[in-house]
C-alpha cells in the first residue's frame, strides 16, 4: 500500500479512529494487525519473512537476557544465529542472483563456464529496512545497551510498525520500543505538527519528485537528444527527485506516526546545504548512515587497529568498506557498488585534504571572502550528483556513456531540463532554507504572521492539487 495511493487515506482514517477509541494494550494489538494488513496489501506471501525475523530475534534476545556474565560463549552463539538468519534471508532474496552472475562472469575468462541455477526471485518490499532494524536490536541487547523486550506484541509492533515499515527510518529500539511500551497521548500540537509534516511530505513526493520524473527518465533514456550541460542538469534533477521522493516518504511517515503519539527519528536534515561530503552523509538518510557507522564502521576500525596499530590506514580501510557496503545495500548491482566506492573515495580524500596546512590556509582565505560556505555546498552537491549517475543509470556502462556525454556534449541551448531544474530545485531549496534558519522541521512555523503562514501552506496545497502528478507513482526506495 502506497502512502500516495487513494486507498491509504481510507485505511489510515479507519485505523486512527479505532486507535483513539482503544486503551494502550489494545492499541498496540490493533496497530500490529493494521501493520500486517498494510504489508500484506503489497504481497501477503512475504508476511512469513516478517514473522521469521520477528520471532527469531525476539526469542534470541530473550535468551540473551537469561545469560549470566559467565555465559559469554552462549551469547556469542545466539548472536551468530540471529545475524546468520537475518543476513541469510536478506542475502538470498536480494543478492542470490547477483552473486551467481558475478561469479560466472569472473571465472568465464579462465575457460570455466559453470551453469548455475538462477531463480526468479521477487524482492520483498522493505526487507532491507526491517532486517537492519531487528539486527540493531539484537546487537544492542548483546552489548548490554538495551533491555530485552519481554512482550511479543510490543516487539512485533517495533518490527512491523507500518509508517516506517516499507522505507524507514531504520529505528533504534531505544527510541521506539519505550514509546510502544508506555501509554500515549495525542495532543493538539501533535495533531497540527503531524498534519504539517504530512502535507510537506506529499508536496515533496507528488509535486516535486513525481513532477520531475518524466524529464529525468527522458534524459537517461535518450541522452543523445540533449547537450552536455542539459544532461548535467538532468543529473541534478534526479538528485532533486530522489530527495523529494525519499524525504517526502519520511515526512509522511513521521507525520502519520505523530498522530498516533509516536515520534520517529529525523532521517533528513537539509542535506543540500552541506559544505562537505562528510556533513552530507550526516544529513542524508541519517538512520542508515548512523546504523552503518555504529554497527559496522566503528567495530571494524577498532578491530583493525587492535590487530595492526595503524590508526590512519585502518580509518580509511574501514571508511571505504562501509561505503561499499552502503552502496551494495541500495541494490544488487555493481553500479551501486561503484556509487558507494566513489562516495568512500571522496570521504577519504576529504579527510586527508582537511588535515593539510595548505587547505587550512585556503579555507581562511575563502572565509575572508565569505565564499567558503557557497563553494563547499556547490562542490558537495556536484560530486554527489555525478556519483548519482551510477545510481540512476541502468548499468555501469550506461553511466559511463552518460558521463562522457556530459563532458563532450557541449551546449545545445536552453530546454525544458533547465527550466525544471531551476523551478523544482528552487522549491526544494526554499523549503530547506526556511527550515534551517528557523531550526524547524517545517517551513512555516508559529513565528510567522498567521495570514502569511496560511498563504504559504495554501500555495503548497494549490501546487500539489492542481499541478502535481495525478498518476500514483511508487516510492523509489521501495525497491531497496
Amino acid at each position: 500500500m502506497l502512502f500516495n495511493s487513494y486507498v491509504f487515506p481510507i485505511f489510515f482514517l479507519i485505523v486512527w479512529s479505532l486507535y483513539l477509541c482503544l486503551k494502550h494494550k489494545p492499541q498496540n494489538v490493533m496497530l500490529v494487525f493494521a501493520s500486517y494488513f498494510f504489508y500484506a496489501w503489497w504481497d501477503w506471501r512475504f508476511l512469513s519473512l516478517l514473522f521469521i525475523s520477528t520471532i527469531t530475534d525476539f526469542l534470541i534476545a530473550k535468551s540473551m537476557g537469561k545469560c549470566g556474565p559467565n555465559r559469554q560463549g552462549t551469547k556469542n552463539v545466539l548472536l551468530f544465529i540471529s545475524l546468520a538468519t537475518s543476513l541469510g534471508i536478506l542475502g538470498f532474496f536480494k543478492y542470490f542472483n547477483f552473486f551467481v552472475h558475478s561469479f560466472t562472469r569472473m571465472v568465464s575468462p579462465l575457460g570455466w563456464h559453470p551453469d548455475f541455477v538462477t531463480l526468479n526471485i521477487i524482492l520483498p518490499a522493505g526487507i532491507s529496512f526491517y532486517t537492519f532494524q531487528t539486527m540493531a536490536y539484537t546487537i544492542d541487547v548483546y552489548r548490554g545497551k538495551d533491555k530485552v523486550c519481554k512482550n511479543f506484541t510490543d516487539f512485533a509492533l517495533y518490527v512491523a510498525y507500518f509508517p516506517s515499515l516499507m522505507a524507514g527510518p531504520i529505528e533504534r529500539s531505544q527510541n521506539l520500543i519505550p514509546q510502544i511500551q508506555k501509554r500515549r497521548e495525542v495532543t493538539w500540537p501533535m495533531l497540527c505538527s503531524g498534519a504539517q509534516l504530512i502535507l510537506m511530505g506529499y508536496f515533496k513526493k507528488v509535486f516535486v519528485a513525481d513532477g520531475v520524473a518524466p524529464v529525468v527518465n527522458e534524459c537517461f533514456n535518450t541522452p543523445d537528444q540533449f547537450g552536455g550541460i542539459s544532461l548535467f542538469f538532468g543529473v541534478l534533477l534526479f538528485v532533486i527527485q530522489i530527495y523529494g521522493d525519499f524525504s517526502g516518504y519520511t515526512d509522511i511517515a513521521r507525520g502519520v506516526s505523530r498522530l498516533f503519539g509516536i515520534e520517529l527519528m529525523v532521517n533528513f536534515r537539509q542535506p543540500f546545504l552541506s559544505k562537505t561530503t562528510t556533513e552530507f552523509w550526516q544529513r542524508w538518510h541519517i538512520s542508515l548512515s548512523s546504523w552503518l557507522r555504529e554497527y559496522l564502521y566503528y567495530p571494524l576500525m577498532y578491530s583493525l587497529m587492535d590487530r595492526t596499530g595503524l590508526r590512519t590506514l585502518c580509518l580509511y580501510v574501514s571508511l571505504m568498506t562501509t561505503m561499499l557496503i552502503c552502496g551494495l545495500w541500495h541494490g544488487a548491482s555493481w553500479k551501486f557498488v561503484v556509487f558507494g566506492g566513489l562516495q568512500g573515495t571522496f570521504l577519504c580524500m576529504e579527510a586527508v585534504l582537511l588535515q593539510s596546512r595548505l587547505w587550512k590556509r585556503f579555507s581562511k582565505f575563502l572565509a575572508m571572502l565569505r565564499l567558503e560556505s557557497i563553494l563547499g555546498i556547490i562542490t558537495t552537491v556536484t560530486l554527489f550528483a555525478l556519483c548519482s549517475v551510477f545510481f540512476r543509470a541502468n548499468s555501469c556502462s550506461a553511466a559511463l556513456v552518460y558521463l562522457s556525454k556530459i563532458v563532450h556534449g557541449g551546449w545545445n541551448g536552453f530546454d525544458a531540463v533547465w527550466l525544471y531544474c531551476w523551478f523544482y530545485g528552487g522549491c526544494i531549496l526554499i523549503l530547506d532554507y526556511l527550515c534551517t534558519v528557523q531550526d524547524s522541521e517545517v517551513p512555516f512555523t508559529d513565528r510567522w504572521w498567521v495570514p502569511a503562514r496560511a498563504f504559504g501552506y495554501a500555495c503548497m496545497v494549490f501546487l500539489l492539487v492542481f499541478i502535481g502528478e495525478n498518476d500514483v507513482q511508487p516510492f523509489i526506495y521501495f525497491q531497496f
